[in-house]
């Protein structure tokens, strides 16, 4: 008798899957809870050795330095948005409310950089850090600064080249725009939305469709940095900066645009973002030198050997995008990307990449790369990559 119940329940299986209803199509992501609540303590180890640090010129904690100390930077480095916006997004993990105290805290200190031109990162900046804070609950000042630091953005943008500049001009460049600038077009959507001035959101518009046409390849892959004319809107140069080569694939720069083009769909509805992004996705899940745990090399196209570095961050920022990205599919074609994304996450959660209570100085991820050509920041953990990480964790907890 046991052995038919066996064959019916069997039968029943194969039934199930055939028809579609079988639960193990999107693996989960484990522990989830465990996760969130490591990642408090880890933060909170992190925030109580710098607390002392606030009011400083250097406050936010960025990675660790070639001595062991945490290496700090002030407001004004592209990555100071990153450790609030890390503070906001424990808040909305956890709703407790010393979160939102400390992520006050540190995101007031960037006040100022509202009014800078002197980067295109004001984007980073200052999403990451008062665009989180609206998340949680409505500001006029916040918003003021929303629109401020817009104004100061698209005073970069180039309009006979359709691009915002992204560096000074230098005796190497004349006008370079990098791929991770497709990051700082959802402050001018957000100031749009706030001020009803539609001059960000066609400054938006214009440099994402001239990135689409001219950054990336054929195969989806992706130039780091362009570089314009700016009165004919002429490529003069197409390079590398932070990657292997002029013609590889950065990891970290497919993942800002897999990122950006997501974000652009969602704030313009037009297909041709959501294709975009879809594209750049297949060529991350299904390039040949992904491991297989999914945590990419710091380049795809770099020779590989025992001591190749990985990217966490790359992995965090991918698998962020990859569940907004989810948002705007059906479920049967969503299933395959959110696969993708848990199995980031649970590779990213595991021990060979999530550091061990009161270790790393505080930060999360281990195994992440700055800038290799630059031998800046390698295999050390990185303020962005724990932000990516803990957003991913929030938009997973929030996907329908």
């Amino acid at each position: 008798m046991i052995k038919n119940i066996f064959k019916s329940l069997t039968l029943l299986s194969v039934i199930l899957i055939l028809l579609g209803y079988n639960n193990s199509d999107v693996k989960p992501i484990k522990s989830f809870n465990k996760i969130v609540k490591a990642s408090t303590e880890q933060y909170t180890f992190l925030s109580n050795s710098i607390y002392d640090k606030l009011n400083s010129k250097r406050m936010m904690p960025r990675s660790i330095r070639k001595n062991g100390e945490t290496g700090l930077t002030g407001i004004y480095d592209w990555t100071s948005g990153f450790y609030p916006g890390s503070l906001w997004y424990l808040n909305l993990l956890t709703n407790d409310s010393k979160w939102e105290t400390l992520a006050t805290q540190y995101t007031e200190r960037l006040d100022s950089v509202q009014y800078w031109k002197e980067n295109h990162d004001i984007g980073f900046m200052m999403e990451c850090s008062y665009g989180n804070a609206l998340k949680k609950s409505p500001s006029k000042a916040y918003d003021d600064v929303i629109v401020q630091t817009a104004k100061s953005l698209v005073t970069r943008f180039r309009p006979k080249a359709g691009i915002i500049q992204s560096w000074n001009a230098s005796k190497q460049w004349n006008c370079p725009v990098i791929v991770d600038n497709m990051m700082n077009l959802e402050l001018l959507f957000h100031a749009t939305k706030i001020s009803g001035d539609s001059t960000y959101y066609n400054v938006a518009v214009s440099h994402a469709n001239t990135t689409m046409k001219n950054h990336f390849r054929t195969d989806y892959s992706s130039y780091h940095v362009l570089n314009y004319d700016t009165e004919t809107g002429e490529i003069l140069a197409k390079k590398t900066h932070q990657g292997y080569a002029d013609d590889s694939s950065w990891a970290r720069g497919q993942a800002w645009g897999l990122y950006g083009f997501t974000l652009c769909y969602r704030e313009t509805k037009d297909p041709k973002y959501l294709e975009q992004a879809l594209h750049i996705a297949d060529y991350i899940k299904n390039h040949p030198n992904l491991p297989k745990d999914n945590i990419p090399y710091w380049d795809y196209n770099v020779p590989l050997n025992n001591d190749t570095p990985r990217d966490a961050s790359a992995a965090a920022i991918t698998a962020s995008a990859l569940y907004e990205l989810c948002t705007f599919l059906d479920k049967k074609e969503s299933k395959s990307y959110k696969n993708f994304a848990n199995s980031i996450i649970n590779s990213l959660s595991s021990p060979d990449y999530f550091a061990e209570p009161t270790t790393n100085n505080g930060f999360l991820l281990k195994h992440s790369v700055g800038s290799l050509p630059h031998n800046s920041e390698i295999d050390v953990p990185l303020n962005y990559a724990d932000y990516y990480f803990l957003e991913a964790l929030y938009r997973q907890k929030t996907l329908k």
